[in-house]
Protein backbone atom coordinates (compact mmCIF):
# COMPACT_ATOMS: atom_id res chain seq x y z
CA UNK A 1 0.00 0.00 0.00
CA UNK A 2 1.41 3.41 -0.99
CA UNK A 3 2.35 5.57 1.98
CA UNK A 4 1.39 9.24 2.04
CA UNK A 5 3.45 12.31 2.90
CA UNK A 6 2.16 15.81 3.60
CA UNK A 7 4.81 18.46 3.01
CA UNK A 8 4.18 21.74 4.80
CA UNK A 9 5.70 24.53 2.74
CA UNK A 10 6.51 24.86 -0.95
CA UNK A 11 9.87 26.58 -0.78
CA UNK A 12 13.20 25.00 -1.73
CA UNK A 13 13.11 22.57 1.19
CA UNK A 14 9.56 21.46 0.43
CA UNK A 15 10.09 21.08 -3.31
CA UNK A 16 13.34 19.19 -2.70
CA UNK A 17 11.59 16.77 -0.32
CA UNK A 18 8.75 16.27 -2.81
CA UNK A 19 11.29 15.57 -5.55
CA UNK A 20 13.05 12.86 -3.57
CA UNK A 21 9.94 11.24 -2.08
CA UNK A 22 7.86 11.00 -5.27
CA UNK A 23 10.86 9.36 -6.93
CA UNK A 24 10.81 6.69 -4.20
CA UNK A 25 7.15 5.77 -4.57
CA UNK A 26 5.43 7.86 -1.92
CA UNK A 27 2.19 9.75 -2.49
CA UNK A 28 3.08 13.39 -1.91
CA UNK A 29 1.02 16.54 -1.34
CA UNK A 30 2.62 19.96 -0.85
CA UNK A 31 0.74 22.66 1.09
CA UNK A 32 1.95 26.22 0.43
CA UNK A 33 0.75 29.34 2.26
CA UNK A 34 1.25 31.63 -0.74
CA UNK A 35 -0.01 31.57 -4.30
CA UNK A 36 3.50 31.06 -5.72
CA UNK A 37 5.96 28.27 -5.00
CA UNK A 38 9.67 28.72 -4.32
CA UNK A 39 9.61 30.40 -0.92
CA UNK A 40 12.15 33.19 -0.61
CA UNK A 41 13.61 32.14 -3.97
CA UNK A 42 10.41 32.81 -5.93
CA UNK A 43 10.08 35.58 -8.50
CA UNK A 44 7.34 38.19 -7.99
CA UNK A 45 5.65 40.44 -10.59
CA UNK A 46 6.58 44.04 -9.79
CA UNK A 47 2.96 45.10 -10.40
CA UNK A 48 -0.36 43.59 -11.43
CA UNK A 49 0.07 44.88 -14.98
CA UNK A 50 3.78 44.34 -15.58
CA UNK A 51 5.35 41.16 -16.92
CA UNK A 52 8.68 42.17 -15.36
CA UNK A 53 9.66 40.06 -12.35
CA UNK A 54 11.29 41.10 -9.10
CA UNK A 55 12.86 38.91 -6.41
CA UNK A 56 13.73 38.61 -2.74
CA UNK A 57 17.35 38.98 -3.88
CA UNK A 58 19.64 37.55 -6.53
CA UNK A 59 20.40 33.83 -6.46
CA UNK A 60 24.04 32.90 -5.85
CA UNK A 61 25.45 29.38 -6.36
CA UNK A 62 29.02 28.99 -5.00
CA UNK A 63 31.12 26.21 -6.44
CA UNK A 64 30.88 24.06 -3.31
CA UNK A 65 27.09 23.67 -3.62
CA UNK A 66 26.50 20.03 -4.57
CA UNK A 67 23.08 19.01 -3.24
CA UNK A 68 20.91 21.68 -4.84
CA UNK A 69 22.77 21.59 -8.15
CA UNK A 70 22.47 17.80 -8.27
CA UNK A 71 18.70 18.16 -7.90
CA UNK A 72 18.65 20.85 -10.59
CA UNK A 73 20.43 18.45 -12.93
CA UNK A 74 17.44 16.11 -12.59
CA UNK A 75 14.79 18.68 -13.58
CA UNK A 76 14.10 18.74 -17.33
CA UNK A 77 14.23 22.09 -19.11
CA UNK A 78 13.21 22.30 -22.75
CA UNK A 79 13.79 19.31 -24.99
CA UNK A 80 17.40 18.41 -24.28
CA UNK A 81 18.47 20.36 -21.20
CA UNK A 82 18.03 20.44 -17.46
CA UNK A 83 17.56 23.35 -15.09
CA UNK A 84 21.23 22.98 -14.11
CA UNK A 85 22.11 24.12 -17.64
CA UNK A 86 20.63 27.50 -16.69
CA UNK A 87 23.50 28.09 -14.27
CA UNK A 88 26.14 30.34 -15.83
CA UNK A 89 29.52 31.32 -14.33
CA UNK A 90 30.63 34.81 -13.51
CA UNK A 91 34.21 35.85 -14.25
CA UNK A 92 34.71 39.06 -12.24
CA UNK A 93 33.82 40.87 -9.04
CA UNK A 94 33.89 44.63 -8.66
CA UNK A 95 35.18 45.75 -5.27
CA UNK A 96 33.91 49.32 -5.27
CA UNK A 97 34.76 52.00 -2.75
CA UNK A 98 33.36 55.43 -2.01
CA UNK A 99 36.92 56.52 -1.16
CA UNK A 100 40.21 54.86 -1.96
CA UNK A 101 41.00 52.34 -4.65
CA UNK A 102 38.33 50.43 -6.58
CA UNK A 103 39.39 47.11 -8.07
CA UNK A 104 38.14 44.31 -10.29
CA UNK A 105 38.94 40.80 -9.07
CA UNK A 106 38.80 37.65 -11.17
CA UNK A 107 36.50 34.84 -10.04
CA UNK A 108 38.08 32.41 -12.51
CA UNK A 109 40.68 29.81 -11.56
CA UNK A 110 44.12 31.42 -11.90
CA UNK A 111 46.25 30.15 -14.78
CA UNK A 112 49.52 32.06 -14.56
CA UNK A 113 51.97 32.40 -11.66
CA UNK A 114 51.13 36.08 -11.28
CA UNK A 115 47.40 35.26 -11.12
CA UNK A 116 48.02 32.61 -8.45
CA UNK A 117 50.05 35.03 -6.33
CA UNK A 118 47.38 37.69 -6.62
CA UNK A 119 44.59 35.25 -5.74
CA UNK A 120 46.33 33.76 -2.71
CA UNK A 121 47.35 37.09 -1.20
CA UNK A 122 44.79 37.99 1.53
CA UNK A 123 43.00 41.24 0.78
CA UNK A 124 44.39 41.20 -2.76
CA UNK A 125 41.67 43.27 -4.43
CA UNK A 126 41.02 45.73 -1.62
CA UNK A 127 43.58 47.51 0.52
CA UNK A 128 46.39 45.00 1.04
CA UNK A 129 47.06 43.59 4.48
CA UNK A 130 50.35 44.05 6.24
CA UNK A 131 52.62 41.02 6.26
CA UNK A 132 51.97 40.34 9.93
CA UNK A 133 48.20 40.52 9.50
CA UNK A 134 48.29 38.21 6.46
CA UNK A 135 50.38 35.67 8.38
CA UNK A 136 48.10 35.83 11.41
CA UNK A 137 44.98 35.34 9.28
CA UNK A 138 46.59 32.37 7.52
CA UNK A 139 47.52 30.81 10.87
CA UNK A 140 43.96 31.18 12.10
CA UNK A 141 42.69 29.42 8.98
CA UNK A 142 45.24 26.63 9.36
CA UNK A 143 44.29 26.16 13.00
CA UNK A 144 40.66 25.72 12.02
CA UNK A 145 41.41 23.37 9.13
CA UNK A 146 43.59 21.13 11.33
CA UNK A 147 41.13 21.07 14.24
CA UNK A 148 39.23 17.83 14.74
CA UNK A 149 35.46 17.80 14.31
CA UNK A 150 34.72 17.63 18.04
CA UNK A 151 36.94 20.64 18.74
CA UNK A 152 35.20 22.56 16.00
CA UNK A 153 31.77 21.76 17.43
CA UNK A 154 32.58 22.18 21.11
CA UNK A 155 35.09 25.03 20.96
CA UNK A 156 35.11 26.90 17.65
CA UNK A 157 31.32 26.79 17.44
CA UNK A 158 31.12 28.86 20.62
CA UNK A 159 33.36 31.75 19.59
CA UNK A 160 32.54 34.32 16.93
CA UNK A 161 34.64 34.57 13.78
CA UNK A 162 35.38 38.20 14.67
CA UNK A 163 36.89 37.23 18.01
CA UNK A 164 38.60 34.13 16.64
CA UNK A 165 40.61 36.12 14.09
CA UNK A 166 41.01 39.05 16.55
CA UNK A 167 39.56 41.48 14.01
CA UNK A 168 38.86 44.20 16.56
CA UNK A 169 42.57 45.01 16.98
CA UNK A 170 43.37 44.85 13.28
CA UNK A 171 43.32 47.31 10.39
CA UNK A 172 40.25 48.31 8.38
CA UNK A 173 41.50 46.22 5.44
CA UNK A 174 41.74 43.16 7.68
CA UNK A 175 38.23 43.75 9.02
CA UNK A 176 36.84 44.02 5.50
CA UNK A 177 38.52 40.72 4.61
CA UNK A 178 36.90 39.20 7.71
CA UNK A 179 33.48 40.45 6.64
CA UNK A 180 33.56 39.56 2.95
CA UNK A 181 31.19 36.58 3.25
CA UNK A 182 28.48 38.83 4.71
CA UNK A 183 28.25 40.47 1.30
CA UNK A 184 27.31 37.20 -0.42
CA UNK A 185 25.74 34.96 2.22
CA UNK A 186 23.83 35.55 5.45
CA UNK A 187 26.80 35.45 7.81
CA UNK A 188 27.83 38.34 10.06
CA UNK A 189 31.47 38.01 11.19
CA UNK A 190 30.72 39.65 14.54
CA UNK A 191 28.03 37.08 15.32
CA UNK A 192 28.66 33.95 13.23
CA UNK A 193 30.52 31.06 14.77
CA UNK A 194 34.19 30.61 13.91
CA UNK A 195 33.39 27.01 12.95
CA UNK A 196 30.79 27.90 10.33
CA UNK A 197 32.36 31.13 9.11
CA UNK A 198 35.80 29.59 8.69
CA UNK A 199 34.48 26.49 6.91
CA UNK A 200 32.40 28.53 4.46
CA UNK A 201 35.21 31.03 3.92
CA UNK A 202 37.53 28.18 2.97
CA UNK A 203 34.92 26.66 0.63
CA UNK A 204 34.61 29.97 -1.21
CA UNK A 205 38.38 30.10 -1.65
CA UNK A 206 38.56 26.42 -2.68
CA UNK A 207 35.96 26.94 -5.37
CA UNK A 208 38.09 29.62 -6.97
CA UNK A 209 41.33 27.61 -6.86
CA UNK A 210 39.96 24.26 -8.03
CA UNK A 211 39.95 24.13 -11.87
CA UNK A 212 37.20 21.50 -11.81
CA UNK A 213 34.76 23.95 -10.19
CA UNK A 214 33.15 27.26 -11.09
CA UNK A 215 33.70 29.71 -8.23
CA UNK A 216 30.39 31.51 -8.72
CA UNK A 217 27.32 30.76 -10.80
CA UNK A 218 24.04 32.56 -11.25
CA UNK A 219 20.83 31.82 -13.14
CA UNK A 220 20.41 32.93 -16.74
CA UNK A 221 16.91 34.29 -16.11
CA UNK A 222 14.42 35.12 -13.34
CA UNK A 223 14.40 32.35 -10.75
CA UNK A 224 10.81 31.22 -11.23
CA UNK A 225 11.08 31.25 -15.03
CA UNK A 226 14.22 29.15 -15.36
CA UNK A 227 13.97 26.99 -12.24
CA UNK A 228 10.90 27.00 -9.98
CA UNK A 229 8.13 26.81 -12.60
CA UNK A 230 9.82 23.98 -14.59
CA UNK A 231 10.39 22.19 -11.28
CA UNK A 232 6.75 22.39 -10.20
CA UNK A 233 5.62 21.26 -13.64
CA UNK A 234 8.00 18.28 -13.50
CA UNK A 235 6.80 17.26 -10.03
CA UNK A 236 3.16 17.58 -11.07
CA UNK A 237 3.85 15.31 -14.03
CA UNK A 238 5.37 12.79 -11.61
CA UNK A 239 2.24 12.85 -9.45
CA UNK A 240 2.91 15.42 -6.71
CA UNK A 241 -0.25 17.26 -5.64
CA UNK A 242 0.13 20.98 -4.96
CA UNK A 243 -2.24 23.00 -2.79
CA UNK A 244 -1.80 26.78 -2.93
CA UNK A 245 -3.00 29.42 -0.46
CA UNK A 246 -3.10 26.83 2.34
CA UNK A 247 -1.12 28.02 5.39
CA UNK A 248 -0.62 25.57 8.23
CA UNK A 249 -2.30 26.78 11.42
CA UNK A 250 -1.66 23.83 13.75
CA UNK A 251 0.37 20.64 14.07
CA UNK A 252 -1.63 18.17 16.16
CA UNK A 253 0.23 15.40 17.95
CA UNK A 254 0.48 12.91 20.77
CA UNK A 255 3.74 12.16 22.55
CA UNK A 256 4.63 9.63 19.86
CA UNK A 257 3.44 10.98 16.54
CA UNK A 258 1.69 13.72 14.61
CA UNK A 259 -1.99 12.85 14.15
CA UNK A 260 -2.91 15.61 11.68
CA UNK A 261 -2.12 19.15 10.60
CA UNK A 262 -4.68 21.92 10.34
CA UNK A 263 -4.59 24.13 7.28
CA UNK A 264 -6.60 27.20 6.34
CA UNK A 265 -8.29 27.22 2.92
CA UNK A 266 -10.77 29.71 1.48
CA UNK A 267 -11.73 31.09 4.88
CA UNK A 268 -12.21 27.76 6.62
CA UNK A 269 -9.96 25.17 8.25
CA UNK A 270 -9.50 21.49 7.59
CA UNK A 271 -7.44 18.71 9.13
CA UNK A 272 -5.05 16.86 6.85
CA UNK A 273 -3.88 13.34 7.66
CA UNK A 274 -0.92 11.45 6.20
CA UNK A 275 1.47 8.67 7.17
CA UNK A 276 4.35 11.14 7.39
CA UNK A 277 4.63 14.92 7.72
CA UNK A 278 7.56 17.01 6.55
CA UNK A 279 7.73 20.56 7.92
CA UNK A 280 9.49 22.64 5.27
CA UNK A 281 8.68 25.95 6.96
CA UNK A 282 11.12 28.75 7.81
CA UNK A 283 12.18 28.85 11.44
CA UNK A 284 10.08 31.90 12.33
CA UNK A 285 6.95 30.15 10.99
CA UNK A 286 7.81 26.91 12.79
CA UNK A 287 8.21 28.77 16.09
CA UNK A 288 4.66 30.08 15.76
CA UNK A 289 3.38 26.49 15.51
CA UNK A 290 5.17 25.15 18.59
CA UNK A 291 2.80 23.93 21.28
CA UNK A 292 3.49 22.27 24.61
CA UNK A 293 2.40 18.96 23.08
CA UNK A 294 4.82 19.38 20.17
CA UNK A 295 7.65 20.35 22.50
CA UNK A 296 7.05 17.31 24.68
CA UNK A 297 6.84 14.97 21.70
CA UNK A 298 9.90 16.46 19.98
CA UNK A 299 12.18 18.00 22.63
CA UNK A 300 14.74 18.93 19.95
CA UNK A 301 12.31 21.64 18.81
CA UNK A 302 11.96 23.20 22.26
CA UNK A 303 14.57 25.92 21.73
CA UNK A 304 13.86 26.91 18.16
CA UNK A 305 12.87 30.35 19.40
CA UNK A 306 16.52 30.96 20.33
CA UNK A 307 17.63 30.73 16.70
CA UNK A 308 18.12 34.22 15.34
CA UNK A 309 17.00 35.65 12.02
CA UNK A 310 18.27 38.64 10.06
CA UNK A 311 16.94 40.87 7.35
CA UNK A 312 19.30 40.49 4.35
CA UNK A 313 16.82 41.42 1.61
CA UNK A 314 16.71 42.70 -1.94
CA UNK A 315 15.72 45.61 -4.12
CA UNK A 316 15.83 45.81 -7.92
CA UNK A 317 16.49 48.98 -9.92
CA UNK A 318 15.15 48.75 -13.48
CA UNK A 319 17.05 50.87 -16.00
CA UNK A 320 16.30 52.31 -19.43
CA UNK A 321 19.66 50.98 -20.61
CA UNK A 322 21.73 47.96 -19.67
CA UNK A 323 24.74 48.86 -17.51
CA UNK A 324 26.78 45.65 -17.06
CA UNK A 325 29.44 47.17 -14.70
CA UNK A 326 31.40 43.88 -14.53
CA UNK A 327 30.74 40.26 -15.47
CA UNK A 328 29.74 39.28 -11.95
CA UNK A 329 28.92 40.71 -8.54
CA UNK A 330 29.62 44.18 -7.23
CA UNK A 331 30.66 44.54 -3.58
CA UNK A 332 30.31 48.05 -2.12
CA UNK A 333 32.96 47.98 0.57
CA UNK A 334 32.23 51.37 2.14
CA UNK A 335 28.44 51.16 2.10
CA UNK A 336 27.01 51.33 5.63
CA UNK A 337 24.19 49.03 4.54
CA UNK A 338 26.70 46.41 3.24
CA UNK A 339 25.32 46.46 -0.30
CA UNK A 340 26.00 43.87 -2.98
CA UNK A 341 24.58 43.90 -6.50
CA UNK A 342 24.67 42.24 -9.87
CA UNK A 343 23.71 43.61 -13.26
CA UNK A 344 21.62 40.71 -14.51
CA UNK A 345 20.53 41.32 -18.10
CA UNK A 346 24.01 40.44 -19.43
CA UNK A 347 23.47 36.89 -18.11
CA UNK A 348 19.86 36.54 -19.27
CA UNK A 349 19.94 35.10 -22.79
CA UNK A 350 16.31 34.04 -23.27
CA UNK A 351 14.54 36.56 -21.02
CA UNK A 352 14.90 40.18 -22.17
CA UNK A 353 13.61 43.01 -20.03
CA UNK A 354 12.98 45.15 -23.10
CA UNK A 355 10.70 42.47 -24.49
CA UNK A 356 8.75 42.20 -21.23
CA UNK A 357 8.38 45.97 -20.81
CA UNK A 358 7.62 47.15 -24.36
CA UNK A 359 11.12 48.56 -24.57
CA UNK A 360 10.87 50.79 -21.49
CA UNK A 361 13.35 48.71 -19.47
CA UNK A 362 16.62 47.36 -20.81
CA UNK A 363 18.62 46.55 -17.68
CA UNK A 364 18.32 45.73 -13.99
CA UNK A 365 20.64 46.16 -11.06
CA UNK A 366 19.62 43.65 -8.39
CA UNK A 367 20.84 44.77 -4.96
CA UNK A 368 20.93 43.07 -1.57
CA UNK A 369 20.93 45.08 1.67
CA UNK A 370 22.79 43.06 4.31
CA UNK A 371 23.07 45.52 7.22
CA UNK A 372 19.81 47.09 8.38
CA UNK A 373 21.20 48.54 11.61
CA UNK A 374 23.78 51.14 10.55
CA UNK A 375 22.81 54.73 9.62
CA UNK A 376 22.85 55.55 5.90
CA UNK A 377 24.62 58.46 4.24
CA UNK A 378 21.56 60.41 3.05
CA UNK A 379 18.88 60.14 5.73
CA UNK A 380 21.37 59.06 8.41
CA UNK A 381 19.01 56.34 9.59
CA UNK A 382 19.29 52.55 9.66
CA UNK A 383 17.33 50.82 6.91
CA UNK A 384 14.89 49.33 9.42
CA UNK A 385 13.92 52.86 10.53
CA UNK A 386 13.29 54.13 6.99
CA UNK A 387 10.14 54.07 4.90
CA UNK A 388 10.19 51.87 1.78
CA UNK A 389 10.65 54.98 -0.39
CA UNK A 390 13.54 56.14 1.79
CA UNK A 391 15.15 52.69 1.51
CA UNK A 392 15.01 52.92 -2.28
CA UNK A 393 16.48 56.45 -2.42
CA UNK A 394 19.16 55.72 0.21
CA UNK A 395 20.25 52.51 -1.53
CA UNK A 396 20.47 54.28 -4.89
CA UNK A 397 22.50 57.06 -3.26
CA UNK A 398 24.98 54.60 -1.75
CA UNK A 399 25.39 52.88 -5.13
CA UNK A 400 26.12 56.18 -6.87
CA UNK A 401 28.63 57.15 -4.16
CA UNK A 402 30.66 54.05 -5.07
CA UNK A 403 30.18 54.02 -8.85
CA UNK A 404 30.32 57.71 -9.76
CA UNK A 405 33.86 58.78 -8.93
CA UNK A 406 36.82 60.63 -10.40
CA UNK A 407 34.64 62.49 -12.90
CA UNK A 408 33.02 59.31 -14.28
CA UNK A 409 29.26 58.83 -13.97
CA UNK A 410 28.40 55.16 -14.30
CA UNK A 411 24.95 55.40 -12.72
CA UNK A 412 22.68 58.31 -13.60
CA UNK A 413 19.28 59.25 -12.23
CA UNK A 414 18.14 59.62 -15.83
CA UNK A 415 18.34 55.85 -16.47
CA UNK A 416 16.24 54.83 -13.45
CA UNK A 417 12.78 53.74 -14.64
CA UNK A 418 11.40 51.73 -11.73
CA UNK A 419 12.46 50.15 -8.45
CA UNK A 420 11.05 47.14 -6.63
CA UNK A 421 11.64 46.48 -2.94
CA UNK A 422 10.97 42.96 -1.68
CA UNK A 423 7.28 43.14 -0.67
CA UNK A 424 8.08 41.27 2.54
CA UNK A 425 9.49 44.61 3.72
CA UNK A 426 6.30 46.23 4.98
CA UNK A 427 5.82 49.75 6.29
CA UNK A 428 4.65 50.38 9.87
CA UNK A 429 4.38 53.49 12.04
CA UNK A 430 7.85 52.73 13.44
CA UNK A 431 9.68 52.08 10.18
CA UNK A 432 9.46 48.72 8.40
CA UNK A 433 9.14 45.07 9.34
CA UNK A 434 10.46 42.06 7.43
CA UNK A 435 7.89 39.29 6.95
CA UNK A 436 10.48 36.95 5.41
CA UNK A 437 13.71 37.18 7.41
CA UNK A 438 16.64 34.82 6.89
CA UNK A 439 18.16 32.41 9.36
CA UNK A 440 21.38 33.90 10.79
CA UNK A 441 24.18 31.73 12.10
CA UNK A 442 25.35 32.88 15.55
CA UNK A 443 28.09 31.50 17.78
CA UNK A 444 26.74 28.69 19.94
CA UNK A 445 23.45 28.32 18.04
CA UNK A 446 24.15 24.76 16.88
CA UNK A 447 22.79 23.47 20.20
CA UNK A 448 19.37 24.89 19.34
CA UNK A 449 19.15 23.37 15.87
CA UNK A 450 17.37 20.02 15.44
CA UNK A 451 18.18 17.19 13.08
CA UNK A 452 15.89 16.39 10.16
CA UNK A 453 14.46 13.35 11.96
CA UNK A 454 12.60 14.48 15.09
CA UNK A 455 11.66 12.33 18.07
CA UNK A 456 8.11 12.02 16.73
CA UNK A 457 8.17 8.91 14.56
CA UNK A 458 6.33 10.43 11.60
CA UNK A 459 7.45 14.07 11.76
CA UNK A 460 10.47 15.30 9.79
CA UNK A 461 12.06 18.68 9.04
CA UNK A 462 13.25 20.05 5.70
CA UNK A 463 14.51 23.61 6.17
CA UNK A 464 17.76 25.52 6.39
CA UNK A 465 17.76 25.67 10.21
CA UNK A 466 18.17 21.87 10.35
CA UNK A 467 21.67 20.58 11.15
CA UNK A 468 23.45 20.04 7.85
CA UNK A 469 27.01 19.92 6.59
CA UNK A 470 26.62 23.35 5.00
CA UNK A 471 25.26 24.88 8.22
CA UNK A 472 24.19 28.05 6.45
CA UNK A 473 20.97 29.89 5.59
CA UNK A 474 20.89 28.73 2.00
CA UNK A 475 19.15 26.74 -0.70
CA UNK A 476 21.94 24.18 -0.33
CA UNK A 477 21.14 23.58 3.34
CA UNK A 478 17.41 23.30 2.66
CA UNK A 479 18.04 20.73 -0.06
CA UNK A 480 20.42 18.72 2.11
CA UNK A 481 17.84 18.76 4.93
CA UNK A 482 15.24 17.41 2.48
CA UNK A 483 17.54 14.53 1.62
CA UNK A 484 18.08 13.75 5.31
CA UNK A 485 14.32 13.86 5.92
CA UNK A 486 13.73 11.50 3.00
CA UNK A 487 16.35 9.06 4.27
CA UNK A 488 14.73 9.08 7.71
CA UNK A 489 11.32 8.31 6.21
CA UNK A 490 12.84 5.41 4.27
CA UNK A 491 14.36 4.00 7.45
CA UNK A 492 11.20 4.43 9.52
CA UNK A 493 8.73 3.25 6.87
CA UNK A 494 10.60 0.18 5.72
CA UNK A 495 10.19 1.24 2.09
CA UNK A 496 12.98 -0.29 0.05
CA UNK A 497 14.43 2.43 -2.16
CA UNK A 498 17.86 4.02 -2.64
CA UNK A 499 18.92 6.49 0.01
CA UNK A 500 19.55 10.09 -1.03
CA UNK A 501 23.20 10.94 -1.48
CA UNK A 502 24.67 13.44 0.99
CA UNK A 503 28.08 15.06 0.52
CA UNK A 504 30.51 16.32 3.11
CA UNK A 505 32.29 19.64 2.64
CA UNK A 506 35.62 18.85 1.01
CA UNK A 507 38.86 19.89 2.68
CA UNK A 508 42.50 19.14 1.72
CA UNK A 509 43.63 15.57 2.43
CA UNK A 510 46.89 17.06 3.63
CA UNK A 511 45.18 18.04 6.86
CA UNK A 512 43.62 14.66 7.68
CA UNK A 513 46.61 13.33 9.69
CA UNK A 514 46.75 16.59 11.63
CA UNK A 515 43.02 16.42 12.34
CA UNK A 516 43.46 12.83 13.55
CA UNK A 517 46.32 13.93 15.80
CA UNK A 518 44.19 16.76 17.17
CA UNK A 519 41.36 14.30 17.87
CA UNK A 520 43.72 12.44 20.22
CA UNK A 521 44.76 15.69 21.86
CA UNK A 522 41.14 16.70 22.28
CA UNK A 523 40.27 13.41 24.02
CA UNK A 524 43.22 14.00 26.36
CA UNK A 525 41.98 17.52 27.17
CA UNK A 526 44.94 19.18 25.43
CA UNK A 527 44.74 22.39 23.38
CA UNK A 528 45.18 22.54 19.63
CA UNK A 529 48.84 22.76 18.56
CA UNK A 530 48.01 26.14 17.07
CA UNK A 531 48.26 27.31 20.65
CA UNK A 532 51.80 27.30 22.04
CA UNK A 533 52.64 23.81 23.25
CA UNK A 534 56.02 22.10 23.55
CA UNK A 535 57.74 24.62 21.31
CA UNK A 536 55.33 24.21 18.37
CA UNK A 537 53.38 27.42 18.07
CA UNK A 538 51.49 27.15 14.78
CA UNK A 539 49.97 24.56 12.43
CA UNK A 540 52.35 25.67 9.68
CA UNK A 541 55.30 24.66 11.90
CA UNK A 542 53.64 21.27 12.33
CA UNK A 543 53.40 20.91 8.56
CA UNK A 544 57.07 21.76 8.16
CA UNK A 545 58.04 19.23 10.85
CA UNK A 546 56.07 16.49 9.07
CA UNK A 547 58.02 17.19 5.90
CA UNK A 548 61.43 16.73 7.52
Amino acid sequence: MTQTVAILGGGIGGLSAAHELIKRGFEVTVYEAKNRFGGKARSIPISEEAQVLGEHGFRFFPGFYRHITDTMSRIPYGEHQTVADNLVPTSQSLLARATGETAVASTKTPETIDEWIETLRPGNAANSLSGSEARFFAERMLTLLTSCDKRRVNELENISWWDYIEAERMSEAYQQLAAVTQLLVALRPQDGSARTFGQIYFQLIRAQLDPSMEAERILNGPTSKVWIEPWVTYLEDKGVQFVRNAPVTAINCTRKQVTSVTISRAGSTEDVQADYYVAALPVEAMVELLTEELRRGAPSLARLDRIETGWMSGIQFYLSEDIPLVHGHQLYLDSPWALTSISQQQFWKEYTLSGESDGAIDGVLSVIISDWDKPGILYEKPARDCTPDEIKVETWTQLKAHLNRNGTERLSDDVLVESFLNPAIEETDAGVVNREPLLVNTAGSLRYRPRAATELKNFLLSADYVRTNTDLASMESANEAARRATNAILERSGVRAPMCEIWELEEPRLFKPLKAQDAIRYRLGLPHPGQKFKGISTPSQMLSLRGR
